[in-house]
């Protein structure tokens, strides 16, 4: 037997993986927080209860930049050079395992990433013309999260949720 609450993934024309379809299954509980919703399901797992038939769904979905600073020549060219550094280390010790002149390899594969870490960013920072002058992190944040449950053990699930104090 499927679970309704999963997404539909039977194969659509020509063997393609069908489209997800929303969750199905009547709510049991409503949370402001992720946290507090698997806290919830979390407690239905510890009271036995058949945690298959749940599912999370996050709802009024939100796209959330957080702006965590200002972009300025030196972060960036600074910022090239840290990554372009780790990733010489990388190559360097790589080729050095192979290689006859292990520190050779290294110092090589470092030189390389600083030189080459400096030039990608910079020219990166330079063709986008101050036109996003500024760093981020993007998340995708719901408004808040609903537990639903299959049908058939929803009023079970809503009546041991009751009794759970968050």
């Amino acid at each position: 037997m499927t679970n309704p609450l999963q997404p539909d993934r039977t194969p659509g024309p020509g063997g393609q993986p069908g489209l997800p379809t929303p969750p199905k299954g009547w709510p049991i509980g409503s949370y402001p927080t992720y946290a507090e919703a698997q806290r919830a399901v979390d407690y239905l797992s510890d009271q036995e209860f058949p945690v298959q038939h749940v599912t999370i769904v996050g709802v009024d979905l939100m796209q959330v930049e957080r702006v965590t600073g200002r972009l300025t020549w030196p972060r960036v060219l600074g910022g090239g050079i840290l990554t372009g550094a780790w990733l010489g280390l990388f190559i360097g010790l790589v080729l050095g395992l192979f290689g006859t002149n292990a520190w050779g390899s290294l110092l090589t594969g470092l030189i390389a990433g600083i030189f080459f870490g400096l030039i990608t960013s910079g020219v990166q920072y330079a063709m986008s013309r101050g036109a996003r002058d500024f760093s981020s992190t993007l998340q995708l944040v719901a408004g808040r999260y609903d537990v639903l449950c299959d049908p058939v053990c929803a009023e079970q699930g809503r009546d041991l949720l009751g009794r759970l104090s968050l």
